[in-house]
C-alpha cells in the first residue's frame, strides 16, 4: 500500500522543506544524540539572519540555569518575555533560536530572556520544566510582568509553567504564547493519524521524543491537555500548523481555555508545517504567521 505524504502547496514553504531535507535527515531520530544535535545546529544556522540593528544581548546564569537576555534598541514596556525553545527536549539551545528571540524582542519593544534548559536523555523530566520554572520564579520575584513564549517542546514548557504559576500563586504572568505546541495529545487519533507522515515532524518522531523524555502520562505540567481545571490561567495566543501531527493539540487546548472563560486567540496556518518559524523570511505564510505571533506578544506585554 502506497502512503501519500501530506504536503502543502505554497512555494515558499516547499522551498524551505527542500533546504531542510538537505541539512536535517528525515531519519534523524534514529541517529545518535550527538548526530541529531549536530544536524539541528546546522539547520538552525542555515536560517539565522543578522540581528535587528541596535539590539544587544548578554549571557548569564539565573540561579544554576544559563540564560540569554536580549534588549532591543527601543524598549517600550517593562514587561519581560520568557522564551523556551523547541527541539523535542533533545536538541536546541540558546543558539538555535537566537535570531527568532531577537526579532520577537525587537518587534515587541521588550527585553526577552531565553532559557538554556537541560536536555534529555542526559536529563529526564522534570529537569526541563524545573529549570524554566526557576528562571520564571526569579524574574517574577522582582515584581516583573512576564509573557511566556514557546515553540513545539517549548510550547509544552510554557503551558506547563502557566499552570505551575497559577497553582503556586505567582502573580504577573501576563500571557502565554504557544507556537505549534506539544501538549500530550492522543497519538492514535485526529491529526496524529491524518498527519502521521507530515514533513518536518512525524507522529513516530513525537513518540520518540516522549520516550526519551520519560515524562509521566497524565501529568498536566508534562502535557497541559491533561489538566482537569484550566480556570485562572493567563490569556493565551495559540497557533498551530495544518500539516503537523501536533495540530490538534493546539486546537483542543485553545477550545479548553475558551470553554473555561479564558481569553484566547487561536490561529491555524493553512499552508504551514511544523517548525515554520524558521521559514519566516522565505515563505509568505510563515511571514504572516510570525507577525501574528509578534503582535500577540506585543499586545500581552503592553497590558
Amino acid at each position: 500500500m502506497t502512503v501519500t505524504r501530506p504536503m502543502p502547496e505554497e512555494k515558499g514553504i516547499l522551498e524551505f522543506l527542500e533546504i531542510c531535507s538537505s541539512v536535517y535527515s528525515d531519519d534523524a531520530v534514529s541517529q545518535s544524540i550527538e548526530a541529531q544535535r549536530a544536524q539541528y545546529d546546522a539547520l538552525c544556522a542555515r536560517f539565522s539572519p543578522p540581528l535587528p540593528d541596535g539590539l544587544t544581548f548578554v549571557d548569564s546564569r539565573i540561579g544554576d540555569v544559563p540564560t540569554r537576555r536580549y534588549r532591543p534598541a527601543k524598549v517600550t514596556t517593562p514587561t519581560l518575555l520568557l522564551y523556551l525553545h523547541g527541539g523535542g527536549f533533545v536538541v536546541g539551545s540558546l543558539e538555535s533560536h537566537h535570531a527568532i528571540c531577537a526579532e520577537i524582542a525587537n518587534f515587541a519593544g521588550a527585553e526577552l530572556v531565553a532559557v538554556d534548559y537541560r536536555l534529555a536523555p542526559e536529563h529526564r523530566w522534570p529537569a526541563q520544566t524545573d529549570d524554566c520554572f526557576a528562571v520564571m520564579e526569579a524574574l517574577a520575584a522582582g515584581g516583573n510582568r512576564i509573557v511566556l513564549i514557546g515553540d513545539s517542546a517549548g510550547g509544552n514548557l510554557a503551558a506547563g509553567l502557566a499552570l505551575r504559576a497559577r497553582d503556586k500563586g505567582i502573580a504577573g504572568i501576563a500571557g502565554q504564547v504557544l507556537i505549534y505546541p506539544a501538549l500530550g495529545g492522543d497519538l492514535t487519533t485526529g491529526s496524529y493519524i491524518e498527519m502521521a507522515d507530515a514533513p518536518g515532524l512525524t507522529t513516530a518522531d513525537v513518540a520518540y521524543y516522549r520516550e526519551v523524555l520519560q515524562a509521566p502520562a497524565g501529568d498536566p505540567v508534562a502535557g497541559a491537555l491533561a489538566a482537569k481545571d484550566v480556570r485562572g490561567l493567563p490569556p493565551a495566543y495559540i497557533t498551530g500548523a495544518a500539516f503537523d501531527p501536533l495540530r490538534d493539540d493546539a486546537r483542543h487546548y485553545a477550545a479548553r481555555l475558551a470553554q473555561a472563560g479564558i481569553e484566547v486567540w487561536f490561529r491555524e496556518e493553512p499552508q504551514m508545517v511544523h517548525a515554520w518559524l524558521r521559514a519566516r523570511h522565505m515563505s509568505e505564510g510563515a511571514k504572516q504567521g510570525f507577525r501574528a505571533v509578534c503582535e500577540a506578544v506585543r499586545r500581552f506585554a503592553a497590558g
